[in-house]
C-alpha cells in the first residue's frame, strides 16, 4: 500500500514499487525496530516528503543523496536539507559556497530547502531512513529498490529534466539515465560529492546551478529560484 503522505500523481507509476516483496519486507522490519524502542529518522509523516511536495509532473530536477541525517531533528524528507533552526552540515554549507561562487546568491543562515522542492527539485534520497546515530543503518533493507524505480519513473518522461548527480554513489544510482550526450534529452551534469573530503576535488567551480537553469530555459521549463528564504 503506497504512503498518504505522497503526492497523488506518483501513485499509479510507482504502483508496482509500492506492492514490492521488498517494500512489505521493508515495512515489517521498521515497525520491528520502533517496538524495540530504536528511534527512526525522519518520522513516518516525512519518509516521503519529497515525492509529497515535488509532484512527478512538475519534476525539473533530480538531486541524489544517500541516506538521512542521523542526528535528532534534522532530517525530514529532503535530501541535504535539515529542519528550520538547525545548522546546516557541510555538505549544504560547500552546496552554498558553490551556488554563491556559480550564481550570485548569498548563502542562507538556515538549511531547509523545501522551497526548491516545491519548485520541481526531487530532492531524493537513495535510503529514506536511518537509526538514530547510525549513518547507513538502513542501506539494503529495501529503499535502494523503490528509490531506483523512482528515478527509472522520472527518467521515463518526455520532459526534459536535469539530474544532478554529485558523487560516485549517485552517478551509479542513475546510470542509466541517457542525456542529452548519449542521444537521451535529459540534462546529466556529474561532479564530485560537496562533502569537505571531496568538494576540493571538482565539486567547486562545477556550476551545476546555472548550468541546470540554462537547459530548462532552454527547453521551455523555465528556471529555479535557487535563492532560499531568509527566513522559514
Amino acid at each position: 500500500m503506497a504512503d498518504p503522505h505522497i503526492d497523488p500523481s506518483w501513485l499509479e507509476p510507482l504502483r508496482d514499487a509500492f506492492a514490492a516483496d521488498s517494500m512489505a519486507r521493508l515495512r515489517a522490519y521498521l515497525d520491528a525496530e520502533e517496538a524495540a524502542g530504536k528511534r527512526i529518522f525522519p518520522p513516518a509523516a516525512d519518509r516521503f516528503r519529497a515525492l509529497e511536495l515535488t509532484p512527478l509532473p512538475a519534476v525539473r530536477v533530480v538531486l541524489l543523496g544517500q541516506d538521512p541525517y542521523h542526528g535528532a531533528g534534522q532530517a525530514h524528507g529532503l535530501c541535504f536539507s535539515v529542519r528550520p533552526g538547525v545548522k546546516p552540515p557541510p555538505s549544504l554549507i560547500n552546496i552554498y559556497k558553490e551556488l554563491a561562487s556559480d550564481c550570485g546568491i548569498a548563502p542562507a543562515r538556515h538549511g531547509f530547502l523545501e522551497h526548491w522542492a516545491r519548485q520541481g527539485v526531487l530532492l531524493l534520497n537513495s535510503v529514506l531512513t536511518v537509526e538514530e546515530g547510525r549513518a547507513g543503518a538502513h542501506r539494503a533493507r529495501g529503499w535502494e529498490t523503490f528509490t531506483d524505480a523512482v528515478v527509472r519513473v522520472v527518467a521515463a518522461r518526455p520532459e526534459p529534466v536535469v539530474f544532478l548527480l554529485w558523487g560516485a554513489y549517485a552517478q551509479k544510482k542513475a546510470g542509466f539515465v541517457r542525456s542529452v550526450a548519449e542521444g537521451g534529452h535529459h540534462l546529466v551534469l556529474k561532479a564530485p560529492h560537496p562533502s569537505p573530503l571531496s568538494a576540493h576535488g571538482g565539486w567547486f567551480g562545477s556550476r551545476p546551478f546555472s548550468q541546470a537553469n540554462a537547459f530548462l530555459e532552454t527547453h521551455g521549463r523555465g528556471t529555479i529560484d535557487w535563492a532560499l528564504p531568509a527566513t522559514v
